[in-house]
C-alpha cells in the first residue's frame, strides 16, 4: 500500500503493511462530519471476505454497524459485527458456516503525525478527510471467531466420522501411574 494513500488503513507502526486490502466502500469521509456521533452501516458479502486473503475463509455474509464519535482531535469507532464466516470444518473438512458476533471500539488521534506511543490509539495526520475501516472489520471479525472451527455436533460428514472412529486411537495408561489414584482419598 502507498504510504500516502487517501485511505488511513494501517497498523500501528508505518514500516509494516495491513494484510487486508482497503476497499472503497468501507471509508468513512470524517472531514464533513459534524462533531458528535454518527452512524454507518456496511454489509459483508464474498468480496470482502476474499479481500481478507485468508485462505481458510471461504465466503461470508455479516452486517457491520459503525458508531463515530468525533470532536475536534478525536475518532472513537464502535464496532459490531453480525453474521456467518464460510470455512471448512476442522474435525470433517466441510464447508461450514461459522457464526461471529462481536464488538470492538478503535480511536483514531488526529495528532498531526502518523504515529502515536499509546498502542491502543492510531494516529492520523490532522489534515485526514477520510478513513478506511476495512483492516479494523477484519480485525473485529476475526479475534470474534472461535479458535476451533467445527460443525455442532451430528452435522459432520458421516463418512469422515466413520473413518475417523475406525482410526480412533484407545489409549491405555501405564499401570504404574494408577498408585497415584489413590493419593487423591
Amino acid at each position: 500500500m502507498n504510504p500516502r494513500s487517501p485511505y488511513i488503513c494501517r497498523s500501528l507502526s508505518e514500516k509494516s503493511q495491513l494484510p487486508v486490502e482497503a476497499l472503497p466502500e468501507h471509508t468513512i469521509a470524517i472531514g464533513g462530519l459534524n462533531d458528535g456521533h454518527s452512524d454507518h452501516v456496511f454489509t459483508l458479502g464474498a468480496d470482502f471476505f476474499l479481500a481478507c486473503g485468508r485462505e481458510d475463509f471461504l465466503g461470508g455474509q455479516a452486517q457491520v454497524d459503525v458508531g463515530l464519535e468525533k470532536n475536534n482531535h478525536l475518532l472513537v469507532a464502535r464496532i459490531h459485527v453480525k453474521g456467518h464466516v464460510e470455512m471448512l470444518c476442522d474435525r470433517c473438512n466441510a464447508p461450514m458456516q461459522q457464526p461471529v458476533e462481536g464488538d470492538q471500539r478503535q480511536i483514531f488521534k488526529l495528532t498531526g503525525t502518523g504515529e502515536t506511543d499509546d498502542d491502543e490509539l492510531v494516529g492520523l495526520p490532522t489534515d485526514t478527510t477520510e478513513i478506511n475501516l476495512t483492516h479494523y472489520i477484519y480485525e473485529c471479525i476475526s479475534l470474534h471467531l472461535p479458535i476451533r472451527h467445527v460443525h455442532p455436533q451430528g452435522e459432520c460428514d458421516p463418512a469422515v466420522m466413520e473413518a475417523l472412529e475406525r482410526i480412533q486411537v484407545n489409549h491405555v495408561p501405564d499401570p504404574r501411574w494408577a498408585g497415584l489414584k489413590d493419593l487423591n482419598n
